[in-house]
């Protein structure tokens, strides 16, 4: 199923056994081709706690292009930081939290409880499943993300 060429699996397989050790999954474009959604992902992005942010962040302290801050926007903050690995952009985002439509922000998102697993090569990898993100970019107002995911979801 995974349909991800091999600059991408390459960069997923260096950023998986260097994070295992911290709650984290991938989610956008790359997790959804990885669950058989027919995108083109044009990099990588992952999300995890405020702490494995930084713990990421400093196993690839070389590979560091924008280091890991506290990045408030209209509608999400996180803890953002970007690396580069086998030529791609890899956008690192702990405690995703998401602004409700009264202003207050949403408690961090729970990595471990929204993520499901697929294989790439051996390798299981932890991705966001498609029925969480599905939610995730309808409350983020982009309607047509949201719709293309649930035929291609799984879960409940």
């Amino acid at each position: 199923m995974p349909t991800l060429d091999g600059q991408y699996r390459n960069a997923i397989e260096t950023l998986a056994p260097a994070v295992d050790d911290v709650p984290w999954a991938l989610t956008g474009s790359a997790s959804f081709a990885l669950q058989g959604v027919p995108v083109e992902p044009d990099d990588i992005d992952v999300q995890t706690t405020a702490a494995g942010a930084y713990a990421i962040e400093s196993a690839f302290e070389d590979r560091v292009v924008d280091p890991v801050s506290l990045s408030t926007g209209e509608r999400i903050k996180s803890h953002f930081g970007v690396l580069e690995l086998h030529g791609l952009r890899v956008e690192i985002m702990g405690a995703v939290q998401k602004r409700r439509p009264d202003g207050t922000w949403e408690s961090p998102v729970d990595v471990e409880a929204h993520r499901t697993f697929v294989e790439l090569d051996g390798r299981s990898v932890p991705v966001l499943s498609l029925a969480y993100e599905a939610d995730a970019y309808e409350r983020l107002g982009r309607h047509e993300r949201a719709e293309l995911l649930p035929a291609h979801a799984d879960d409940p």
